[in-house]
């Protein structure tokens, strides 16, 4: 199965950024894929406003982004990390596709 690497926005509206990076995942097991969203992991336990915790993140991201078959883009907006990421994949070959669309929310998961 592919391995495909999720580069959303995360800061600004954190909550709501959040919410459609797991729709994009969501979205892309969908498609038959494997999605990684550092995003989604790292803030659970690195605090994003401390540099050198976002830095150890930064880096990480990177580490599994080197390990995928491809990027995907989404949403309108390009933030400054996703910048940095697209310009890592262009650099190893990494192929980069867009994505625009985020799903509607669905009904809540019960267990």
């Amino acid at each position: 199965m592919k391995l495909v690497y999720i580069a959303s926005p995360f800061a600004e509206d954190v909550e709501q950024n959040m919410e459609n990076a797991r729709r994009y995942c969501l979205e892309a097991m969908d498609q038959g894929v494997t999605p990684v969203a550092p995003h989604l992991i790292y803030p659970q336990f690195l605090d994003d406003s401390d540099p050198a915790q976002r830095n150890m993140g930064t880096r990480a991201g990177l580490e599994l982004l080197s390990r995928c078959d491809e990027l995907w883009v989404c949403g309108t907006e390009v933030s400054a990390g996703m910048q940095k990421e697209i310009q890592f994949a262009n650099g190893l070959g990494i192929p980069v596709r867009q994505m625009e669309t985020v799903r509607q929310a669905g009904p809540a998961l019960s267990l």
